[in-house]
């Protein structure tokens, strides 16, 4: 899983997965989730995410993370 953050558009987008995404649906205001060609959940995209979420702090619990890597 990545977060990527884009300052310019004020979107986050979660990347659950590596695979394309076929198919973009919103599915609430500022709520867009990608599919893959198999209907599986690949990302979520959050426009104005700075309004709705907290950016500055970043909090993992009980994750069993194998790498953690910050840019």
């Amino acid at each position: 899983m990545k977060l990527h953050y884009y300052p310019e558009t004020d979107s986050l987008y979660i990347e659950l997965s590596a695979r394309p995404s076929a198919e973009t649906r919103e599915i609430a205001d500022g709520l867009n989730a990608d599919f893959d060609t198999a209907g599986n959940l690949v990302g979520l995209d959050i426009d104005g995410a700075s309004g709705k979420l907290d950016l500055t702090t970043l909090e993992t619990i009980s994750l069993p993370l194998g790498t953690l890597k910050a840019a």
